[in-house]
């Protein structure tokens, strides 16, 4: 049996596990949030080192990959170092390559149209492959990483700006303290001023992102819109039925009911290799996500 453990920087009410069987062989399969607690995080994490097949660091990314460049953020820097013996994950190796290949495949094959259609990408400095499937998909591409990081009404349109603001500010973002740029703990369970920046939403036919961005201004009314994201919960399928949502899709898989993070399903597919993340390589990532089944979940709301 395997066991993986996603260790999250967020809110204990999101908690779930699963035991499942997976080519023949069981898994279980559990996520545990700290509540924002950075210090328990860390220690939870050692205390797991060598008991686990895998570990999955959820609530905050560590590695952003841009093009040619991987910045890393200088508050997980000891979190992505906590372990000796259990290999540990933030989902970015994962995102990268399948994120993209959700994207595409989804348009492709016709399920969810998405060529041409306008989009707001809530952060896409954590999601730049997505950005770029989209933009290689002739979508019209507006970026809220001012918007839902910092709270400033202004939009960055377009793959080609998107680029050169990263560039510009990376840098100085990644010296930030993570509780700046996302929320965390009780935080992340709140839904604040809904018209605040509801134009924004509005005027998008696709909204894409990490769930709790998407959340963070959501307004009442989404008749109509199609969601892409990857962690939701019972309650929030409810919630977003209940404002209006037409297609929910989320780029990683339905397991026991609730869609897990990509920290969860990069630990998972680790622990099947069993190899070190680092000697992993993209045809790996898709080749192992095909043969464990993990299909993107589509639920068409309303």
């Amino acid at each position: 049996m395997k066991h993986i453990v996603s260790v999250s920087l967020g809110s204990s009410t999101r908690d779930h596990r699963v035991q499942m069987e997976l080519l023949g062989e069981e898994y279980v399969i559990e996520r545990i949030g700290m509540d924002g607690d950075m210090k328990k995080l860390h220690e939870t994490i050692q205390r797991l080192d060598g008991k686990v097949d895998a570990i999955g660091l959820g609530g905050i990314t560590g590695l952003f990959p841009v093009g040619d460049k991987t910045y890393v953020l200088r508050s997980a820097r000891p979190l992505l170092k906590a372990t000796r013996h259990t290999p540990l994950v933030d989902g970015t190796g994962w995102k990268r390559v399948l994120e993209r290949q959700v994207i595409l495949d989804l348009d492709r094959e016709g399920v969810v149209p998405v060529r041409g259609k306008k989009v707001l990408l809530t952060v896409a400095f954590d999601r730049y492959s997505m950005a770029q499937a989209f933009a290689e998909l002739d979508c019209e591409l507006s970026c809220g990483d001012l918007v839902f990081s910092f709270g400033l009404p202004v939009l960055i349109r377009g793959f080609h700006n998107l680029h050169r603001v990263v560039r510009t500010l990376a840098p100085v973002v990644c010296l930030m303290p993570f509780a700046w740029l996302y929320p965390t703990g009780k935080r992340e369970e709140q839904v604040e001023d809904p018209r605040k920046f509801a134009r924004f939403y509005q005027e998008a036919d696709i909204i894409a992102g990490d769930y709790l961005y998407i959340q963070r201004f959501m307004p009442d009314d989404l008749g109509g819109k199609i969601i892409i994201t990857n962690t939701v919960t019972q309650q929030n399928v409810a919630d977003l039925k209940a404002r209006g949502v037409k297609t929910l899709v989320t780029t990683t898989p339905n397991l026991g009911g609730r869609s897990f993070g990509s920290n969860l399903i990069q630990a998972v597919t680790v622990a099947y290799l069993g190899k070190n993340p680092e000697t992993i390589t993209d045809e790996e990532y898709v080749q192992v996500t095909r043969e464990l089944g993990f299909k993107p979940r589509i639920e068409h709301l309303n």
